[in-house]
């Protein structure tokens, strides 16, 4: 079981609207992963909250999925 904060939580939107809503080690990257996305290259993510462990952020995705936030294209 990890105890490392390497963990980002965080909703890649569209102007206000969420369109996924995911977890990553690099925030950076995985933007830029999201912006070659056909109808995506304005996008931003909006990180959520702190870095948390990876434990903690899977948690964290399972439950926005749970709740129905999108997970993609």
């Amino acid at each position: 079981m990890g105890t490392n904060r390497d963990t980002y939580r965080y909703h890649f939107k569209l102007g206000n609207r969420i369109v996924h809503t995911g977890i990553t080690y690099d925030i950076d990257r995985r933007e830029a992963e999201h912006q070659r996305t056909e109808g995506w290259q304005k996008g931003h993510i909006f990180q959520v909250g702190h870095r948390t462990t990876r434990e903690a952020a899977v948690g964290w995705e399972r439950e926005q999925r749970r709740r129905g936030k999108p997970t993609g294209p």
